[in-house]
């Protein structure tokens, strides 16, 4: 076995990744405080092609260099848009037709395992603050809850390892059936 080479990988040009077909997944990052986070995040969303990621509330914008720092130029590729308030981002989207989850602990949190998304729709991820999660009335507004079983004693996952174990649990299940 051998280490394939950067330029092995066939990976997309700028260009090819503006004008390729988007995942039917959406990102909302409510009130995140972290810049790392939010730049991991951005990769996250390069990889997986995801079609747009709103920064709400607190959530700073690129251009910042500790954004930068972990998003290695995501924040180029990926659309994105800055809302003041996530619930503002949710209500629109839910007019459009989009399925909002927001990822977080709650009552009737359905387990990620036994997430089934639907072909030909669209879903809108919402992903929180790093010690306060998911504001409630965003919580309360979205379609529905998905919850990241754990069995250790720590009570939640970083952010950004979140939003990599949710999308691409979303991700496989939509292109591949899984």
């Amino acid at each position: 076995m051998r280490k394939l080479k950067n330029e092995e990988l066939n990976r997309k040009t700028e260009a090819e990744f503006k004008a390729a077909q988007k995942s039917p997944i959406i990102l909302i990052l409510d009130n995140v405080r972290s810049l790392n986070n939010i730049g991991s995040v951005f990769r996250t969303a390069d990889a997986f092609l995801i079609e747009k990621v709103f920064l709400c509330g607190i959530t700073a914008t690129p251009p910042h260099k500790d954004i930068h720092k972990t998003a290695l130029g995501a924040t180029e590729n990926v659309a994105w848009e800055y809302v003041n308030t996530t619930l503002e981002v949710v209500e629109k989207l839910q007019k459009e037709k989009v399925q909002v989850w927001a990822v977080e602990q709650a009552d009737k949190a359905l387990p990620l395992s036994e997430f089934i998304p639907q072909k030909n729709t669209k879903y809108a991820l919402v992903l929180g603050h790093e010690v306060q999660g998911v504001n409630q009335e965003v919580v309360s507004q979205c379609d529905g809850v998905l919850e990241i079983p754990q069995f250790g004693t720590k009570h939640s996952l970083n952010i950004s390892v979140a939003t990599g174990v949710v999308v691409w649990d979303v991700f496989a299940k939509l292109q591949f059936g899984k």
